[in-house]
């Protein structure tokens, strides 16, 4: 508004210059100091207009002293902010006075699956997932690689030589992330039916880690199961809802394509699995203390329980 008042005095002077016969006076004929002056009265959205006007406003709307006193009189706490990376206060003021945004979710999941033995490929497979269902926001997260029953492998399957390549891509955005190590993390054992588990993980923000399956019968070759899950750091299951804000957040992030990436995803995997055994130590140990405070107490009334039967 204050921008909008400025260029319409400046018009109406014009045109009564105009009308006088006299040369008309643009801004930009105006003194520095005055227009830096001016410029100075205009709030942030106005200031930032006007500097998109021409190069010598641009110029004088990139004062740095100008957008230190606007920040310094709308947040006066940012006084004691030692520094501002990338453009001070003009930075600041960008980044700080419009409202976050939502980030929006995936409504539609498109995962490229593919499954190596010791070199060859023996599952090739797209499965597109319907992301936006409320049953998938508010179920764990869980994408199946294998819709109907498994597959037999050429050959008998070694879980420590398999390969597995799992993309994430989002249709809307075009973003994919990789949500697969590549190379086994673990490989267990089921006690009840004997099949091999060979386990991908990668670690994503927030405490989230996808963890893809491999579930196969090494001495057939028969490979069972092939899916994705999502854990966080206590161990438990995520939701879809928050598996796919951490899914978006990671195809948004920058990604890093050098020589030794592979190596750096596998020990933030490993932190995050140190983490998490940490916690379910600490979890353990409270609940022995409880259970020996508890038991000292149950011990104390029983006690007293007796010595007051044997006083009466």
């Amino acid at each position: 508004m204050a921008a909008a008042g400025l260029s319409g005095g400046l018009g109406a002077t014009d045109g009564a210059g105009a009308e006088a016969g006299t040369t008309a006076t643009a801004i930009e004929d105006l003194p520095p100091d005055v227009l830096a002056l001016v410029l100075r009265r205009l709030d942030g959205a106005s200031l930032a207009a006007v500097g998109c006007a021409c190069s010598g406003l641009r110029a004088l709307a990139a004062d740095p002293a100008t957008w230190r006193a606007l920040c310094l009189a709308m947040w006066p706490s940012v006084r004691g902010v030692p520094s501002f990376c990338g453009g001070g206060h003009r930075a600041l003021f960008a980044d700080a006075f419009p409202f976050p945004p939502p980030r929006a979710l995936p409504a539609r999941l498109v995962s490229a699956v593919d499954l190596h033995h010791g070199g060859p490929c023996i599952l090739s497979r797209v499965v597109e997932t319907d992301a936006a269902s409320g049953w998938f926001l508010g179920s764990p997260f869980r994408v199946d690689a294998l819709v109907q029953e498994g597959f037999s492998a050429p050959t008998p399957v070694a879980p420590a030589d398999l390969a597995l390549s799992w993309i994430l891509v989002d249709p809307a955005t075009g973003r994919a992330v990789n949500a697969s190590s590549r190379r086994p993390v673990s490989v267990d054992r089921k006690w009840l039916t004997g099949d091999a588990v060979a386990r991908f993980a990668v670690a994503l923000g927030g405490g989230v880690a996808l963890e893809a399956a491999v579930v196969c019968d090494e001495r057939y070759g028969y490979v069972r199961e092939v899916s994705l899950c999502a854990e966080d750091g206590d161990g438990g299951g995520v939701s879809g809802r928050d598996a796919l804000a951490a899914v978006a957040a990671a195809m948004a992030g920058v990604r890093r394509g050098h020589r030794g990436a592979e190596g750096e995803a596998r020990l933030r995997y490993e932190e995050f699995v140190g983490g998490k055994r940490a916690r379910k130590e600490w979890k353990a140990r409270r609940e022995g203390m409880l259970d020996l405070c508890c038991s000292g107490v149950g011990a104390a009334a029983f006690l007293g329980f007796l010595v007051m039967l044997t006083l009466r």
